[in-house]
């Protein structure tokens, strides 16, 4: 199979489609070669639809509906100025991988008909890209009883499994880890809060994207009282397998907590920092004593958290994924460019260790140009 393939992802941030150009090299040497990679923007009135769409409100079914097409047509927007960047003909790449954005996540155990959601028409980008797109990557798991994510694992497994325990964290706007076990096994889960609320928070008062380099966050004090309500939520103590998203951790869930409080807002946002960061270096405990932690994500450039985190895991490696070739920016849309390749070699996808899945699948449908 020809080995150049486009992996589109945008995840609970919803702050740019990150689109990314893969050679995968030869067939039994995965070694994941990121050719060119783009950040493209999604412009503030996207951004606004995806997120009131992530909480139930009117007219839902028209709104979805039209904010499919609309994200197919940006998405294939993104592949396009990708290879035109690169210089490489839509006639070179095997295919492309679009996760999609979700707008809403309701695994099992939280509704009585479990379902996941996302959007970015795939028809829509083959048509407008000439490219054959392989999308719905998470329905079949959840099909088989799977939570549909998180779905980096298999992938994590292909690239980083060693002999060392080894695990690997997705710092976006929710938290996951893939755990790698010395004995080949592989778990994971999502493990709470990642950048979302840290964005929101510094959003509202600062009005800022993003908290850059945590150093906000640094300036505050964590509240114990505040951290303590926040990680008192039944989803942490929960047995895996499990994910989450903004249908649990989003404003409403942190208004509540602050309730009676009186705390500067940069106290707020290093608490918020450090539940990601507690949330994180639990899951890790529980996995192992030691061993190399790699971040990737947002996260992975959050200097404050990445302290915190160090703080909490001194028996541990902390790194990122750049050390093995892969730029931790990218390496979830690379992930997904994987799974359209495993698709259309008629291999599995997803592990069931991790999302609770009956048995390994194949995911994904293909959709010609």
């Amino acid at each position: 199979m020809p080995s150049l393939f486009i992996g589109l992802m945008s995840g609970t941030s919803v702050d740019s489609i990150d689109a990314v150009l893969v050679d995968f090299g030869d067939e039994g040497k995965l070694k994941p070669r990121i050719l060119a990679a783009i950040g493209h923007p999604i412009h503030a009135a996207l951004r606004e639809a995806i997120l009131a769409l992530c909480t139930p409100g009117p007219s839902e079914l028209d709104r979805a509906g039209q904010l499919d097409r609309q994200l197919g047509q940006i998405f294939a927007e993104a592949a396009s100025i990708l290879l035109a960047r690169a210089g490489v003909e839509t006639t070179a790449v095997t295919a492309i991988g679009s996760h999609g954005q979700t707008v809403r996540h309701r695994p099992p155990g939280t509704v009585t008909s479990p379902f996941t959601l996302q959007l970015g028409d795939p028809n829509t980008i083959a048509a407008l890209t000439g490219i054959r797109t392989v999308a719905d990557f998470r329905r079949r798991d959840m099909a088989l009883g799977g939570q549909g994510a998180p779905l980096m694992s298999a992938f994590h497994r292909a690239v980083f499994s060693t002999g060392i325990n080894r695990a690997v964290v997705n710092i976006g706007g929710i938290a996951n880890i893939t755990e790698l076990a010395t004995d080949g096994s592989v778990y994971g889960y999502d493990t709470g809060p990642g950048n979302a609320l840290l964005d929101y928070w510094v959003g509202l008062h600062r009005d800022q994207l993003f908290d850059r380099d945590g150093a906000w966050a640094a300036s505050g004090r964590a509240n114990p009282e505040l951290l303590n309500r926040l990680m008192s939520t039944p989803y942490f103590a929960a047995e895996p397998p499990k994910s989450t998203g903004r249908e649990t951790f989003n404003a409403n869930w942190l208004e509540q907590a602050l309730t009676g409080l009186e705390l500067t807002p940069a106290d707020v946002q290093a608490t918020l920092s450090e539940v990601t960061a507690a949330s994180i270096a639990e899951a890790v405990h529980l996995f192992a004593d030691g061993g190399e932690l790699l971040i990737c994500g947002g996260g992975a450039k959050n200097k404050n958290l990445l302290s915190r985190l160090q703080r909490r895991l001194p028996t541990w490696s902390i790194s990122n994924t750049n050390i093995y070739g892969i730029d931790a920016d990218w390496l979830e849309a690379v992930g997904f460019a994987w799974l359209a390749r495993q698709t259309l070699l008629g291999l599995p996808g997803n592990c069931p260790g991790v999302t609770g899945a009956r048995k390994e699948a194949v995911l994904g449908a293909v959709y010609p140009p």
